[in-house]
C-alpha cells in the first residue's frame, strides 16, 4: 500500500517545518516550534491467585504531555495576554485568573511543501502553566529572543475531515 492515497507519486513524508497554530479562530504569528503530541497509558498489573508467576496488564489512566510553544518576540500579545488570564499580577484579590476563557482549544495544522493542510490536530482545554516572555540576553550572542508557553491539555484529536490534498503542479515560465 503506498504511503499517500491521492498523491500516489509521493515517495516521502511530510516535513517538521511547516505548521500553523490556532488560537481563537486565527493564526498565531511567529511560532517556530510545537513539541511533540505525546499521550501515555498507565499500566495496572494484576493477577489471580491461581494464575501463574505473570502477571496480566491493563490500561489505566490516560495523561496527555504538556505542549510547548516558541515564537521569537514579536509585538503580537496573543501569549502574553492568554498567560495572564491564568494568574494576573495586580488584578485585585478574587479576578487573579480568568476563569470564564483561561482554558481554550486550540489546533495545530500540519502543512505539505505547496503550504496546503494536510492534516490537523484539535488539543481541548488548554491553559497556560508556564510563560516566559522574555529569554536570557547576552550581547555577544548571535540569535533571535525567543518567548516560550508551557500549554497544559486535556486530550487531543487529529481532525479526520482534513483529508490529503490534491497537490499542485505548474510549469514556469509559459
Amino acid at each position: 500500500m503506498p504511503p499517500f492515497n491521492v498523491n500516489t507519486h509521493r515517495y516521502h513524508e511530510l516535513p517538521n517545518y511547516k505548521f500553523l497554530v490556532i488560537i481563537d479562530g486565527q493564526v498565531v504569528a511567529g511560532v517556530s516550534k510545537v513539541s511533540a503530541l505525546k499521550r501515555t497509558t498507565e499500566v495496572i498489573k494484576h493477577r489471580a491467585g491461581g494464575d501463574p508467576s505473570s502477571s496480566r496488564k491493563s490500561p489505566g489512566r490516560s495523561e496527555y504531555e504538556p505542549i510547548t510553544l516558541e515564537r521569537g518576540i514579536t509585538y503580537d500579545r496573543t501569549f502574553e495576554q492568554w498567560a495572564n488570564k491564568v494568574w494576573n499580577y495586580g488584578s485585585g484579590l478574587g479576578a487573579e485568573s480568568s476563569l470564564r476563557d483561561m482554558r481554550k482549544n486550540i489546533i495545530i495544522q500540519h502543512l505539505n511543501e505547496a503550504g496546503q493542510v494536510a492534516m490537523a490536530y484539535r488539543i481541548y482545554n488548554c491553559w497556560v502553566s508556564e510563560f516566559q516572555t522574555l529569554p536570557d540576553l547576552d550581547a555577544n550572542a548571535n540569535a533571535v529572543a525567543i518567548e516560550m508557553m508551557k500549554l497544559e491539555n486535556e486530550g487531543w484529536e487529529r481532525d479526520y475531515d482534513v483529508t490529503e490534498p490534491d497537490e499542485p503542479s505548474f510549469l514556469e515560465p509559459q
